[in-house]
């Protein structure tokens, strides 16, 4: 199936998430923050031993989102439940992993399977994501004030995430309409 090291280093990267769930539920911002800036270290340290040392794997292509998306959609759940996020923006976040993966799963139990494929709008999507996350922990962590910067980042967050569910929804449209991508 492919365990190497990078796939255990994603497994060790979905074994924080309830760990930085933890931390932020109980107000530890900063180790928060250090966990989490840990977690998008060990990203990127599989991403390269995996492309370097060509160690990619089926497991590993799977893994590696569901742990990103873990992550994110945790920290976002868990800044909205202490309310330092707008719930309104938790649930807009929360609802496109839904409708993607709802829409993957259902492609598949129709046998016509959905090939996942990153779109622009997604990766910057994800950018934003990581960057309000980041900024919210680390704002609270060393106790620096960015309530701005902050809305100005929830925002940004928030058009992303619906253009982001937009696109993929036409893509998954178009392609059960008629057995291709867009």
């Amino acid at each position: 199936m492919g365990l190497n090291l990078p796939n255990i280093i994603t497994i060790f990267r979905i074994f924080m998430v309830p760990l930085i769930v933890w931390l932020i539920i109980t107000g530890q911002y900063m180790v928060a923050f250090l966990v989490f800036v840990l977690a998008g270290m060990s990203d990127a340290v599989d991403g390269f031993i995996a492309k370097r040392f060509n160690q990619t794997t089926e497991l590993g292509a799977y893994l590696d989102p569901i742990a990103d998306k873990l992550l994110l959609v945790s920290i976002y759940v868990s800044l909205g439940f202490r309310e330092i996020l707008p719930p309104w923006l938790v649930i807009v976040v929360v609802s496109r992993d839904i409708l993607i993966v709802g829409a993957l799963v259902l492609s598949w139990l129709m046998e016509r399977p959905v090939p996942i494929t990153p779109l622009m709008v997604s990766k910057a999507n994800t950018t934003a994501q990581i960057v309000l996350a980041a900024l919210a922990l680390g704002g609270l962590g060393f106790g620096v004030e960015m309530y701005q910067l902050t809305i100005a980042m929830c925002i940004l967050v928030a058009v992303l995430t619906v253009l982001s569910a937009a696109a993929y929804l036409r893509v998954w449209l178009m392609h059960m309409a008629n057995g291709d991508e867009a």
